[in-house]
């Protein structure tokens, strides 16, 4: 995730816009990202970062099947434009507990 959004030179909009989603994959990672974001906003506040990890890796099935099934870089702009807002999300979700891409192996 981190690498598609750094290729993109793109300004990608803060937020998503829900009503644009396409694919039933995009709206359900959508519909995940937030729920997610509501579970885990109390553990970080409460800086308990390894139960939120296990709960944000509860995502991957979701995140994985987003990119098997969406071309995030669409030739449509508005459509490009609010997957990656949707990426940017979820790399925010994971950035709370740390920078993933840093890890070695």
């Amino acid at each position: 995730i981190a690498n598609i959004l750094k290729k993109s030179d793109e300004t990608i909009p803060a937020s998503v816009d829900h009503n644009a989603l396409i694919e039933p994959a995009e709206k359900a990672l959508a519909t995940a990202v937030i729920a997610m974001t509501s579970s885990v906003a109390p553990l970080f506040a409460k800086r308990e970062y390894e139960t939120a990890l296990k709960q944000l890796a509860s995502l991957r099935p979701t995140v994985d099947t987003f990119f098997d099934a969406v071309m995030v870089n669409a030739e449509e702009k508005q459509l490009r434009l609010n997957r990656l807002a949707l990426l940017r999300q979820l790399s925010s979700l994971f950035l709370e507990v740390a920078d993933l891409s840093q890890l070695q192996g």
